[in-house]
């Protein structure tokens, strides 16, 4: 489930193994790049950390960020 906190929504997803974890990056890559609206995130093995925030609308949370993680959630 995603988080409000400092002004970013964030979630942590976990999958099998860095395989997986890749591959829904990948995923998200072409989400967000479609939606020209990209996270800031980090990938450690099996773990995916993704923080979102409107860069243009000074670093906080805005109606595109609820979009792109509506999408995210899509994919898992």
């Amino acid at each position: 489930m995603w988080k409000e906190e400092n002004n970013q929504l964030v979630r942590t997803f976990q999958f099998k193994d860095f395989s997986q974890a890749f591959g829904f990056m990948a995923q998200v890559a072409l989400v967000a790049e479609k939606m020209d609206h990209h996270p800031n995130w980090s990938n450690v093995y099996n773990r995916v950390d993704i923080q979102l925030s409107t860069h243009d609308a000074g670093n906080v949370v805005t109606e595109k960020d609820r979009k792109l993680a509506a999408a995210i959630d899509k994919l898992v």
